[in-house]
C-alpha cells in the first residue's frame, strides 16, 4: 500500500476503500424485494397490493437522478468528501424513517422515508466517488470505474440473508417486517460516514504513483505509457451542453433505460418469483436475492473489462440481447439450479449496463467533461427504475401472470437490443472544426 501514497500524500487505496464502503452501504436498496415479500407475507399487519408494496422502491429509484444531478455539481464546488457525508446522512436517515411504517396507513412514511430520502441520499452519495476515484486512478478508468459500482452491486449480498435472518427470528418483526429498517439504517449511517471520510480530490499536479510527472500544461496524472495505449478515446472534449444536442446522447440513455426496465423489473420480483415459480422457501430466495447482488456487482466488473476486448456496442448487445432471453425464460424455470443460471445471467446484464456506461460516455464525447455528462445519463436509471416495477407488477397481477410479464418485459429487451448497432460516437460540433482550421493556419 505505501507504494500507492503519493509525495504529496494522498493514500488513494484507502480512498478507493472508502467509496467502496460507502457503495456497499447505499447499494443495500437492492435488497428490497426481500422486504416486499415479508410484507406481503402472513402474518404482516399490512394488506398491500403487489403494486402498492412496489412504490416504495420505484420511487427511490426514481429520486436517484435528482441525487445524482444535484451531487455532481455540488461536488464540483464543494468537493467530495461533504457531498457524500450529506447524501449518506439523509439515505439513512430515510431508511431510520421508515422503520416506523406499520400496517397500510403508513404507506405513504415508507414512500416518503425508504423512497423520497433514500432514493434522493442515495443518488447524491452514488455519484461522488465515480467521479473522484477517476481523478485518483487515471491510469485506470475503466477498472476503477467498475470496482466503484460494483461495490453498489455487493450492498444487497449482505444486507439480504441478514434481514430476513432478523424477520424469521422475531414474531414482532415479522408483524411489522419495517421494524428491521431501524437497525439497518443505523448500520449505512455507521458505514456511510467512515467510507465518505476519508473522501477527497487529489492535489493539483497529482502524480499516479511510480509514473514521471505530466510535462507542463498537463495536469492529468495520465502518462506517455497510457497515451500509447491502443484506448479508444473521442477526438474532441464535448461540454455537457454541446453533448446534449447530439442524437448519441438520448441513444446512450434509451440503451440505459432499456436495460434499467429490463433487469430491476425482475430484481423487484425475485424473491417472490422464486418462490412461485421455482418453489423457493422464504428464506431460500431471500439467500437467493443475496447471492444475486454478487453477480450484480460482478456484472459491472467483467462487462467493462470485456468492452474494451469486443467493444461498447456489441457489449450492449449481448447486455440487452441475453438479459432479455433470460428473462423469456426465467417463469419456465421450475428447476432451482436452472433458476439460479437465470437469475445470475441477469444480474450480471443489468450490473453490466452500469459497468460499461462510464466509459462508452467518454469514448464517444471525452473524459474532461465525462462527469458531468454521465451524471444527466443517469436519468435513464430512474426512467427504466419507475417503468420497470409499475410495468411487471401490472402485468403480473394478483394472478401471478409471470410467462406474460417477463415474456413482455424480456422481448423489449431483445428488439432494444438494436439499439447500440445503431449508436456511433458523434462528430465534433461544427464550432470545434472551424476553430482547429483557424489555429491550424
Amino acid at each position: 500500500m505505501s507504494a500507492e501514497r503519493t509525495s504529496t500524500g494522498g493514500n488513494r487505496l484507502l480512498i478507493l476503500a472508502g467509496g467502496v464502503l460507502v457503495q456497499l452501504a447505499i447499494g443495500a436498496v437492492y435488497a428490497w424485494s426481500t422486504f416486499s415479500r415479508a410484507i406481503l407475507a402472513e402474518p404482516s399487519a399490512f394488506s398491500l397490493s403487489t403494486v402498492e408494496a412496489t412504490l416504495p422502491f420505484t420511487v427511490a429509484i426514481g429520486m436517484i437522478f435528482v441525487g445524482t444531478f444535484l451531487g455532481g455539481r455540488m461536488q464540483d464546488q464543494r468537493g467530495p468528501r461533504p457531498v457524500a457525508l450529506i447524501g449518506v446522512t439523509i439515505y439513512s436517515l430515510g431508511i431510520i424513517l421508515a422503520s416506523f411504517a406499520r400496517d397500510d396507513s403508513d404507506l405513504w412514511l415508507l414512500i416518503l422515508g425508504y423512497g423520497v430520502l433514500g432514493g434522493f441520499g442515495l443518488g447524491l452519495a452514488y455519484i461522488v466517488p465515480i467521479a473522484m476515484l477517476q481523478k485518483w486512478f487515471p491510469d485506470k478508468r475503466g477498472l476503477i470505474t467498475g470496482i466503484a459500482v460494483g461495490g453498489f452491486g455487493f450492498g444487497a449480498v449482505i444486507t439480504s440473508p441478514l434481514a430476513q435472518a432478523m424477520i424469521e427470528g422475531s414474531e414482532a418483526y415479522q408483524l411489522h417486517p419495517t421494524k428491521v429498517f431501524l437497525w439497518l439504517g443505523i448500520a449505512y449511517l455507521v458505514a456511510g460516514l467512515l467510507g465518505a471520510s476519508v473522501f477527497r480530490n487529489p492535489p493539483e499536479g497529482y502524480v499516479v504513483p511510480g509514473q514521471a510527472a505530466a510535462p507542463a500544461g498537463q495536469g492529468s496524472g495520465v502518462t506517455s505509457e497510457q497515451e500509447a495505449a491502443p484506448v479508444k478515446v473521442a477526438p474532441y472534449d464535448f461540454t455537457q451542453q454541446e453533448a446534449l444536442r447530439t442524437p448519441q446522447w438520448y441513444l446512450l440513455v434509451l440503451i440505459l433505460t432499456i436495460s434499467v426496465t429490463a433487469g430491476i423489473s425482475f430484481i423487484s420480483l425475485a424473491a417472490a418469483t422464486a418462490t412461485d415459480v421455482a418453489g423457493f422457501t422464504a428464506a431460500g430466495a431471500a439467500t437467493l436475492v443475496g447471492i444475486m447482488g454478487l453477480f450484480n456487482g460482478a456484472g459491472r466488473i467483467l462487462w467493462a473489462g470485456l468492452s474494451d476486448r469486443i467493444g461498447r456496442r456489441i457489449a450492449f448487445v449481448g447486455i440487452l440481447g441475453l438479459q432479455g432471453l433470460a428473462l423469456v425464460a426465467i417463469p419456465h424455470a421450475s428447476n432451482m439450479v436452472l433458476f439460479y443460471v437465470l437469475a445470475a445471467l441477469i444480474y450480471l446484464c443489468y450490473g453490466g449496463a452500469f459497468g460499461t456506461l462510464p466509459s462508452t460516455a467518454s469514448d464517444f464525447f471525452g473524459v474532461r467533461y465525462s462527469g458531468a455528462i454521465y451524471g444527466l445519463m443517469l436519468i435513464g436509471w430512474s426512467i427504466g427504475g419507475v417503468i420497470g416495477p409499475l410495468l411487471i407488477s401490472w402485468l403480473v397481477g394478483e394472478d401471478d401472470a409471470y410467462a406474460l410479464g417477463f415474456t413482455v418485459v424480456g422481448l423489449i429487451a431483445v428488439i432494444g437490443a438494436v439499439v447500440p448497432l445503431i449508436t456511433r460516437p458523434p462528430k465534433p460540433p461544427a464550432s470545434a472544426e472551424r476553430a482547429g482550421a483557424v489555429e491550424a493556419t
